[in-house]
C-alpha cells in the first residue's frame, strides 16, 4: 500500500471556491476507488488559492480479484444423453472464458442448470487511475466554471498543472493539452518556479521549503498567530471574527500580517461602519482595546514579505483613508435626515412588484406585530405594561425597514437593521424599539442568533409571516429547485423564535390576520391559503425535529394532529418518545390501531360521529360501564395536565386506559346485530379515539 496524490495547479481560485472544491473533490475520489474495488484509507486535503489537493493513505497497489457465479443453460440443454457437451454448453463455455470441463451442475427450484465461476482478476491500481483521476478533476463542483483556449471542459480557473503521484511513481494521463506529472510550483513571488516532488508522503514538507504552506490548518494557525501578536503590540486585541480568518486563510499560500492605522477622526463613525467598511471592502481586521472599544487601527494578511513592511502598511492605510472617508461621509448625510423621512421614501422603494411597496409592507407587519402583542401567552401577566408592548412594536415595525434608503446601507447592504438600531437610538428611541430594528432580521442563517427582546421577536414573526403570506399570495411558493425569497429560512425563524421564546397562540389564525392584510375577500380564498401556508410550517416544524433526531414516524404522529402551539409541539414529541421507551407501549399502540381500525372500516361512521353522548342504559357488559367511567375519570386528568403544559403526565394518564380498552374487547363484539348497542360502542370507542388524538395519531406510529 501507498499514498496516492492528486494536485490541481491554477490561477487564483476565488476563497469562497476552496472549501467545497477540495471537499468534493475528496469524496468523488474515495467513491471512484471504492467502486473500483481498490482499499484505501482515509484522505486528507491541501489547499491554496493556487492548488487543490488531496492525498489518500494507504491505497492498495492491485484492485481485488472478484469471482462471480453465472448461471448457464439448463444441463439437459447443455448435454446430450451420452454425456457430451452441446453448442449451447460449449458456447457459454466460451462466453465466461473457461473451458467446458471446468463446467459444473448446480441444483435450483427449476431443475439442473450449469454454472461457472468467473474471476475477475484485480487490475494494477495505477492503471485504474489513469482514468479515475480525470473523471474527478472535471467533474469538481463551481458555483461559475470558465473555458479557456479551445478545451472542451470547465474549471474554476485555468489549470496550469497537474500533479499526480501514487508513491514515488507518476500516474500518466493526459487532461486537455496537459500532461500529468511529479511537478507543481513553487510561491510565484518569494520561491517562483518549478519543484520536482519525489513522493506522495513529501508533498507538504518540500512545498513548505518553497513558501507555500499547502496544508490549511498549519497556515491558519501561522495566521492566526501573526495578528495576534500584532495586535498585542498595538496594545489591543484580534475582534473575534472566525470566517474573516478563514477568508484570509484562503487568499494566502504564507500570510504575513502587518499593522496600519487610520485617522482618530473616523471613530465619530458608528464602529459598526468602521468595522464592516474595513472587513468588507479590504478584509481587514479590527482591533478593540480591552475594554472592548474601537482602536484606530486594523491588521492586514498580506501573501508576501516585502522588505519594508512599514511601507505596505501605508499603501494599506491610503486605501482604508478612501473607504472610511466614504463611509463617514454618507453618515454625516444621514444625521440630517429623521427616521420618519426615511419612512416616506420606502413609499418608494418596491417591496415586490406584485406585493407592492416597503412602506406598505411596513404598515402590514405593524397590524400583525400589534395582533401578536394583544394575542401571545408568553406565560407571565404583561399587566399594565401590556399596552406599552403594543406601542413599542408598532413604533418599532414603523422604523424597521427605514434604514434601507440610508446612504450607509445602499454602500454596506450588510448593516441594514444595524444601523436601523445606530440611527434609532441617536433619535431617542427607547432601548427595545432600537434593538427591535436589529433584531427583527434575526435567524440571518442556519444556526443564527434569534432575537433577544420580546419586542425583537415579535416583529421578526411579523415581519417574517407577513413575507411568507404575501409570495402564497402571488404563486411565489418554494418549489424543489427554487426559493428565491428564502421563505423557508423565514418559516424556521418563526418556529424557532416561537419555540424558543415559549409564544403560545393559534398559527392558523396568525396566518388568517395577515393573508387579510393583502385584501383577499374570498372566505374559501382565504382558507385554502391558510391550509397552504400552515402545511409549509408544519414541514418546517418537522425539519426541525428531524434534525434534532426525533424519529420521523413520532414526528408525523404529533405534527398531523396539530401544531397551533408551537412550543407544546416538541413537549409532545418529547413526552411520546419517551413513553416509547415503556415496555408495554407497542401494547397500548396496537390498541389505539385496534380502535381506530374499526371505527373506520364502520359502515355508520357518519352516523357515530354525530353522537355526542354515550348511552349507559345500552351497556350489556360491565367491561363497557368499566371502559367508559375509566375514560371520563382520564379525560378529566388529560384535558387539566394538558392545560397546565404536563404532557408526560398527560400521555401517562392515557396509556392507563390500555388494561380497560383490552378488556372492553375481550368482553364484548363491537359489532353487534343490535344496531343501537352497535353505534353506542362505536361512540363510545369514538371518544377514546379522540382523546389519543389530543396528543398524537398514533396510527402512524410504527411498532
Amino acid at each position: 500500500m501507498d499514498s496516492l496524490l492528486l494536485e490541481i495547479g491554477t490561477e487564483e481560485i476565488p476563497a469562497g471556491y476552496i472549501h467545497p472544491a477540495l471537499k468534493a473533490i475528496s469524496s468523488t475520489l474515495l467513491k471512484r476507488l471504492t467502486d473500483a474495488r481498490v482499499e484505501h484509507g482515509g484522505a486528507k486535503v491541501f489547499g491554496t488559492p493556487r492548488r487543490l489537493a488531496v492525498r489518500v493513505e494507504n491505497v492498495a497497489v492491485k484492485q481485488k480479484s472478484v469471482i462471480t457465479e453465472v448461471v448457464g443453460p439448463p444441463l439437459k440443454i447443455g448435454f446430450d444423453e451420452k454425456g457430451n457437451p452441446t453448442t449451447a454448453a460449449r458456447k457459454f463455455a466460451q462466453r465466461v472464458k473457461v473451458a467446458v470441463s471446468k463446467l459444473a451442475v448446480k441444483e435450483t427450484d427449476r431443475g439442473s442448470y450449469l454454472y461457472a465461476e468467473k474471476t475477475e482478476r484485480g487490475q494494477a491500481t495505477r492503471n485504474i487511475l489513469k482514468d479515475i483521476l480525470p473523471e474527478v478533476i472535471v467533474s469538481t463542483p463551481f458555483p461559475k466554471k470558465m473555458r479557456w483556449a479551445d478545451l472542451d471542459f470547465e474549471f474554476a480557473r485555468p489549470i496550469h498543472s497537474i500533479l499526480a503521484l501514487f508513491g514515488k511513481s507518476v500516474i500518466q494521463f493526459q487532461l486537455g493539452s496537459l500532461n500529468s506529472a511529479r511537478y507543481t510550483q513553487g510561491h510565484y513571488v518569494m520561491s517562483p518556479g518549478r519543484i520536482k516532488i519525489s513522493h506522495a508522503d513529501d508533498y507538504v514538507d518540500e512545498l513548505r521549503a518553497v513558501q507555500v504552506l499547502v496544508d490549511m490548518d498549519e497556515r491558519k494557525a501561522k495566521l492566526k498567530q501573526g495578528i495576534h501578536e500584532i495586535a498585542e503590540k498595538l496594545g489591543g486585541r484580534i475582534l473575534p471574527d472566525e470566517e474573516l480568518i478563514d477568508i484570509n486563510n484562503n487568499l494566502v499560500e504564507f500570510p504575513f500580517a502587518v499593522a496600519g492605522k487610520f485617522d482618530q477622526a473616523f471613530l465619530e463613525v458608528p464602529d459598526e461602519v468602521l468595522i464592516n467598511a474595513m472587513r468588507e471592502h479590504q478584509k481587514y481586521f479590527s482591533v478593540i482595546d480591552h475594554d472592548g472599544k474601537l482602536m484606530p487601527c486594523f491588521i492586514a494578511v498580506n501573501n508576501t514579505a516585502a522588505r519594508d513592511m512599514a511601507l505596505v502598511a501605508i499603501g494599506h492605510e491610503r486605501v482604508i483613508r478612501a473607504r472610511l472617508a466614504d463611509a463617514q461621509f454618507f453618515y454625516r448625510g444621514d444625521l440630517e435626515v429623521s427616521d420618519d423621512e426615511r419612512v416616506e421614501k420606502l413609499k418608494g422603494v418596491l417591496f415586490q412588484a406584485k406585493l407592492g411597496t416597503m412602506y406598505e409592507k411596513i404598515e402590514r407587519v405593524g397590524k400583525i406585530a400589534e395582533y401578536l402583542a394583544s394575542t401571545v401567552d408568553f406565560g407571565f401577566d404583561l399587566g399594565k405594561n401590556g399596552a406599552d408592548l403594543k406601542r413599542q412594536v408598532s413604533r418599532a415595525a414603523k422604523l424597521c425597514k427605514a434604514d434601507l434608503v440610508s446612504q450607509v446601507v445602499v454602500e454596506f447592504p450588510k448593516l441594514q437593521g444595524v444601523i436601523g438600531r445606530v440611527y434609532a437610538t441617536l433619535s431617542g428611541e427607547l432601548p427595545t424599539v432600537a434593538a427591535a430594528i436589529e433584531e427583527h432580521y434575526r435567524p440571518v442563517y442556519s444556526g443564527a442568533p434569534l432575537p433577544e427582546t420580546l419586542v425583537g421577536a415579535i416583529l421578526s414573526i411579523a415581519d417574517k409571516m407577513d413575507s411568507i403570506c404575501g409570495c402564497f399570495c402571488v404563486g411565489l411558493v418554494p418549489t424543489g429547485a427554487s426559493d428565491s425569497y428564502a421563505l423557508r429560512r423565514q418559516g424556521i425563524g418563526i418556529v424557532q423564535i416561537m419555540h424558543e421564546k415559549g409564544f403560545s397562540f393559534s398559527l392558523k389564525e396568525l396566518i388568517q390576520t395577515s393573508l387579510k392584510l393583502f385584501g383577499i375577500k374570498s372566505a374559501r380564498e382565504i382558507n385554502d391559503l391558510t391550509e397552504n401556508v400552515n402545511t409549509f410550517i408544519r414541514n418546517r416544524i418537522s425539519h426541525l425535529l428531524v434534525e434534532e433526531g426525533y424519529p420521523k414516524d413520532i414526528i408525523s404522529a404529533v405534527v398531523d394532529v396539530s401544531v397551533e402551539d408551537v412550543p407544546n409541539v416538541w413537549n409532545r414529541v418529547s413526552a411520546l418518545e419517551a413513553l416509547r421507551a415503556q415496555p408495554d407501549f407497542e401494547t397500548l399502540v396496537a390498541g389505539f390501531k385496534r380502535v381506530d381500525n374499526i371505527i373506520k372500516k364502520s359502515d355508520e361512521f357518519d352516523t357515530v360521529a354525530m353522537i355526542k353522548e354515550v348511552n349507559q342504559s345500552l351497556f350489556e357488559h360491565q367491561s363497557e360501564s368499566d371502559l367508559f367511567s375509566a375514560f371520563r375519570e382520564v379525560e378529566r386528568k388529560v384535558v387539566d395536565a394538558m392545560a397546565k403544559g404536563f404532557f408526560d403526565q398527560a400521555l401517562i394518564e392515557i396509556a392507563s386506559l390500555r388494561n380497560s380498552v383490552d378488556a372492553f374487547f375481550d368482553g364484548v363484539m363491537v359489532m353487534t346485530d343490535n344496531r343501537k348497542v352497535r353505534q353506542n360502542r362505536l361512540a363510545l370507542l369514538t371518544h377514546i379515539a379522540a382523546l389519543f388524538g389530543k396528543f398524537a395519531d398514533f396510527s402512524k406510529i410504527v411498532t
